[in-house]
């Protein structure tokens, strides 16, 4: 079977994509930080036909240079990136890097690794969102919108939301340039999923560190909404699982080369997790908020809405409800102590 490399193979969304390419059959080299992580990686899959490799700074240039070199790799799914708001220069700690990593490895492999023909990188809704018109109920998102925030924007760092942005879009749009610049011997495909919901399989050290998405599951579990829903955010959701899928889907079809794919299950409120989590979970009544709470709703107008046909068809994605995302999402929270 073939060989696939899988960079930030202990993040939320990679731990689930290596589960599925194993499930597949592939062969998977994967990259962590640091042995930590590696040995956790093969405690989970023991006997597996996987190679855990440690690059301790994926920001470095010369990141992925030995690791691409390993004989016989045919694809790259590439979703290690810098995701933090604890920076204090958005330059050095946030754009720069996610820049780096993402341009590094696609050099690497123009050189050193022949074989490979497709590379799928883990883009985001952030780089296609704008800021204008989440709270438009007439504006449509889809593959085709980019976020217009600039680079300079992004350096300033006063608004760490709009920092990640721009490190988000400008990290995407560097793979395509490179790839229309260069000319190398792979196609490149993106999954830009928004807020990600879904079990958790891979080892965290602490609640603490859980994703920022599934962080208000925790916050509700916990009784930290009881008086009062959070404001949902991004009206836009995904489950892990299916973000999984898209990337492998992205992988193995032919006509997924050339494209990216706004991968979302479609709108969402934090008003809505909640009533899901009161019918599903009655054990919980005490913690999430009573009869009448306020807050999570839907804007006045509605929200935006998204068209996530090309990764419906292209993929042949058949979206998890946002009923099954979280229900699954709250039990493994209860299972790690939420």
């Amino acid at each position: 079977m073939a060989k696939v490399l899988l960079t930030g193979g202990s993040g939320f969304i990679a731990a689930h994509i290596l589960e599925l390419l194993l499930k597949r059959g592939y062969e998977v080299v994967t990259t962590v930080r640091s042995e930590d992580k590696a040995s956790k990686i093969r405690a989970a899959h023991p006997n597996a036909n996987l190679t855990v490799v440690i690059v301790p700074d994926i920001a470095q240039p010369d990141a992925f240079d030995e690791v691409v070199k390993t004989p016989g790799l045919e694809a790259v799914l590439h979703t290690a990136s810098p995701f933090h708001f604890n920076f204090t220069d958005a330059k050095t700690e946030l754009l720069d890097p996610a820049i780096m990593g993402t341009t590094s490895i696609l050099k690497a492999l123009k050189s050193s690794a022949p074989g490979v023909k497709r590379v799928v990188v883990t883009s985001s809704f952030a780089s296609i969102l704008s800021v204008a018109k989440l709270e438009d109920p007439t504006k449509v998102f889809s593959e085709a919108d980019w976020n217009p925030n600039t680079y300079e924007q992004g350096a300033k760092g006063d608004d760490k939301a709009v920092s990640y942005r721009v490190s988000k879009t400008l990290a995407e749009r560097a793979a395509w340039k490179f790839v229309d610049d260069e000319k190398p011997n792979f196609d490149l495909a993106t999954i830009n999923p928004p807020l990600v919901f879904g079990p958790v399989v891979h080892h965290i050290n602490s609640l603490a560190a859980i994703n920022t998405s599934n962080a208000r599951f925790v916050d509700l579990i916990q009784g930290k909404m009881k008086d009062g829903v959070a404001p949902t955010g991004t009206h836009f959701w995904v489950d892990v699982r299916d973000v999984a899928k898209a990337h492998v889907e992205a992988m193995e079809r032919t006509e997924a080369g050339g494209k990216r794919f706004f991968c979302t299950a479609g709108n969402f409120c934090n008003k809505e997790i909640v009533e899901i989590m009161k019918k599903k979970f009655p054990d919980l009544k005490d913690q999430l908020p009573g009869e009448d709470f306020k807050g999570g709703e839907y804007p006045e107008k509605g929200p935006p809405k998204c068209d996530n046909s090309r990764a419906t068809k292209v993929l042949g994605i058949e979206w998890i409800s946002l009923e099954k995302s979280v229900v699954d999402t709250v039990t493994s929270l209860q299972a790690l102590g939420a």
